[in-house]
């Protein structure tokens, strides 16, 4: 326990700051900024002196350093398979194997894929979208469907991957990442296989792809990709070695089990070799460079989710929530998947929703007997459900990505939250009934 969790806060003031920074980021509020100042202002109103708000910050900041240099690691791979032109590779080559006539899971298992190998969904989604306003142009597939094939494979793919969600699910817990990416997988592959389906039911309905965004997209997309062969070596490397492990105790073998190599250095290294690979190695420093201004914003909002975590943890809101859910007769199982859900709803955003629910609950989630693994894939999948709200940066990226007006993107809401909920429901029945 923290010292600045022995202050016993009050849930008002804890609530009152959560509440405060939900409304400033709203307004539009850099998140950072709003979550600190709702940290601040909680802690006030919880009963906390100057000193004792200062001991919150430091404390809820501190709790979430492992998971940042994670981050910062993971940005020189990321930076290598975006600027290198490697995800646009693999992308539409998934595109071109599978065809038109299977254009709706192409699409979703190619955003999937990329995503899964450590691009971030939003950026995934910029990747694939040039492809699939392509496909829909000639089979006449509306954008709302299109969107909901990307945005549902994304999420698929992001429960699995080792981007900043799955570190801080996993750090969360006291887990390696390759046990949280592999605990993901079967409700990965079911929220895939329902965003194909919606996707596939709602093809012709909504707005369609105009022959003028068609011709403008053959002009963008005319660059220079590298050869599948190459670009898949930084990907392969990643999963392999991040794999050794779960792969040695599935097999048995016990020297594979013990060499626990942390993302920390199995994400910079898989990236390096990679560039290495494309025959770049001049271009190392850029794709470092690039990969660091990419995670920039994540590792400050996931700064100030360190702050109102540390005022939630600190507060007597943990132990209000455990005390309202055995009181309603629900099993304590259901407090992990319902924190994702909230904390993701609250800030629009998976990472920092999978930040909040687990600094703030996952000393309660786990006293209800939940084991840690469990408590980590319920809870990242939770975070899916209603991420993609539009007070998050997600729901403008992908809009604009897709040309959509906003009554369209509305519409793909509600879809995103059934891929969403599916996961989680999955993920509860396999974790919380089976496993």
């Amino acid at each position: 326990m923290t010292a600045a969790a022995a202050l016993d806060i009050s849930w008002i003031g804890a609530l009152a700051g959560l509440a405060l920074a939900i409304a400033l980021i709203l307004f539009r509020l850099a998140p950072t900024y709003a979550l600190i100042l709702g940290a601040i202002v909680g802690g006030f109103i919880g009963g906390a002196d100057f000193s004792e708000v200062i001991k919150i910050l430091i404390s809820g900041t501190q709790s979430v350093q492992g998971t940042v240099i994670r981050i910062i690691a993971a940005g020189v791979f990321a930076g290598v398979m975006m600027e290198s032109g490697s995800a646009g590779t693999i992308a539409k080559v998934i595109v071109d194997k599978l065809g038109g006539t299977k254009a709706m899971l192409s699409l979703a298992l190619a955003t999937m894929i990329i995503t899964a190998v450590g691009v971030f969904i939003p950026v995934a989604v910029l990747i694939v979208a040039p492809i699939a306003l392509s496909v829909g142009n000639k089979m006449g597939y509306s954008k709302v469907a299109l969107l909901v094939a990307l945005s549902g494979g994304g999420k698929a793919g992001n429960i699995i991957s080792p981007n900043p969600n799955t570190i801080a699910a996993a750090g969360g817990f006291k887990l390696d990442v390759n046990q949280v990416m592999l605990g993901g997988l079967v409700p990965a592959l079911f929220g895939l296989a329902v965003a194909v389906i919606i996707a596939s039911i709602i093809k012709y309905k909504g707005t369609k792809v105009t022959d003028e965004e068609a011709a403008e997209l053959e002009k963008a997309s005319a660059i220079d990709l590298p050869p599948l062969s190459k670009a898949l070596v930084a990907p392969i490397i990643a999963i392999f070695l991040l794999m050794i492990s779960p792969i040695g105790a599935m097999l048995g073998i016990d020297s594979l089990e013990a060499l626990k190599i942390d993302s920390l250095f199995i994400l910079p290294f898989a990236g390096i070799v990679g560039s290495l690979a494309l025959g770049r190695a001049n271009k190392i420093l850029d794709y470092c460079t690039a990969g660091l201004n990419r995670m920039t914003p994540t590792i400050l909002i996931i700064i100030g989710a360190g702050a109102i975590g540390g005022l939630i943890t600190a507060s007597t809101l943990p132990a209000e929530v455990v005390a309202l859910v055995q009181s309603s007769g629900i099993s304590g199982m259901f407090l992990a998947p319902i924190a994702g859900v909230l904390m993701a709803a609250a800030t629009a955003s998976t990472s920092t929703g999978v930040i909040l629910a687990t600094g703030s609950f996952s000393n309660a989630i786990l006293n209800t007997g939940v084991a840690p693994l469990s408590a980590a894939v319920m809870t990242h999948a939770g975070a899916t459900v209603i991420d993609h709200l539009p007070h998050g940066t997600y729901f403008h990226v992908t809009r604009n990505a897709m040309g959509m007006s906003m009554k369209d993107r509305m519409k793909v809401v509600l879809f995103e939250s059934m891929v969403g909920i599916t996961m989680t429901v999955v993920a509860v029945v396999l974790y919380g009934f089976i496993l």
